[in-house]
């Protein structure tokens, strides 16, 4: 009768700890892919749609010309 009592001890612990070891597992790939959705479905077209204006005001603004001295400067790094 004893060892039943044991089992069934181990067996509930093993138990509970696989409920809070899956709740742990669970709540962290929910962070993970409420923040994937956030920056791919929110900062990302954000950032798109800058990076874009930023191109086309470049090619408005035509041919880029930089001072002799900068040039020198990128040449020597």
């Amino acid at each position: 009768m004893g060892t039943l009592l044991t089992f069934l001890a181990v067996g509930l612990v093993t138990l509970i700890a696989a409920g809070i070891v899956l709740s742990v597992v669970g709540a962290v790939f929910s962070l993970t892919f409420g923040l994937a959705h956030f920056l791919l479905f929110k900062v990302a077209p954000i950032m798109f749609v800058g990076w874009l204006a930023l191109k086309i005001f470049d090619r408005a603004r035509g041919k880029r010309e930089i001072s002799a001295a900068d040039q020198k400067w990128l040449d020597e790094g």
